[in-house]
């Protein structure tokens, strides 16, 4: 059994607790304006020219995003860094792309994780099959939730498919007590007007076992991976929101009674 895998990354911090190593799957069912991964939308192995910067020279290589991966493979890759996962309370991250869309392999992976007691998160933006959600629950130690939008013409607008499903799922996934900590992008201009976020906590609200919540906000630092792949970047121009600005939406979110952290 293999997966396309576009990267694995070492010492993570912010993809759940302690030091983790985070697998990211290629391959995406939405097209996020604002994605900053814009390396694991595709499908399929990608060809690109890597450019590295070497005593001042240009150096360009060919390179390719993605590689299919056994499942071997993949946990000798998670081992390596046992030490530093047992020691701190981590343990592995999936996450995308989309994870949900090699579902399978997922699933063995969450198993083999869960056979060798490493704590396990799903990095996932719920767009996909209640069924395979509540299968994948079963070894699934914390669910990291994008929440893009709670309007469904706004979330159709900047990500290409309707948010139904997406809040069905959370409401499935709290239903069946998961660990829940809920993501925010957050784009200025597009989804952080004092609606948007009044939308957000009134919704969340209803959910009593929720009550973390991480504030992403957008960077610019993947804007030259869209030109590397032949991406348009509809967001050119925008800059990231400013330090007062994520404070102020920290402060609602707090005072709404969630716990709030601003980068995960």
């Amino acid at each position: 059994m293999k997966a396309l895998i576009f990267d694995i990354k070492r010492f993570a911090i912010h993809d759940g607790p302690g030091i983790r190593v985070t697998v990211f799957f290629k391959g995406c069912n939405m097209s996020c304006w604002w994605c900053h991964n814009p390396e694991g939308i595709n499908h399929e192995p990608e060809n690109y020219i890597e450019e590295t910067v070497l005593d001042g020279k240009v150096i360009c290589e060919n390179a390719v995003a993605g590689e299919w991966m056994e499942m071997e493979e993949v946990m000798n890759e998670i081992e390596k860094e046992r030490i530093f996962m047992d020691e701190s309370g981590g343990g592995v991250t999936f996450s995308g792309g989309e994870p949900f869309l090699q579902h399978e392999f997922l699933f063995n992976a969450l198993q083999e994780c869960r056979n060798r007691s490493i704590h396990t998160v799903l990095d996932t933006s719920g767009f996909t099959d209640e069924y395979l959600l509540k299968q994948a629950v079963k070894n699934t130690d914390l669910f990291l939730y994008d929440l893009k939008f709670i309007d469904e013409k706004e979330h159709i607008k900047y990500t290409g498919v309707s948010n139904k499903q997406i809040l069905r799922n959370l409401k499935i996934l709290t239903e069946l007590k998961s660990n829940i900590l809920i993501r925010i992008p957050v784009i200025p201009g597009i989804n952080d007007k004092p609606d948007h976020i009044d939308r957000f906590i009134s919704y969340l609200s209803q959910f009593s076992a929720i009550k973390n919540v991480d504030l992403l906000p957008y960077h610019i630092y993947a804007r030259s991976k869209y030109s590397r792949f032949n991406r348009v970047n509809r967001l050119n121009g925008i800059e990231k929101p400013s330090e007062s600005q994520l404070h102020k939406l920290k402060v609602q979110f707090e005072d709404a009674g969630f716990h709030v952290k601003i980068g995960g």
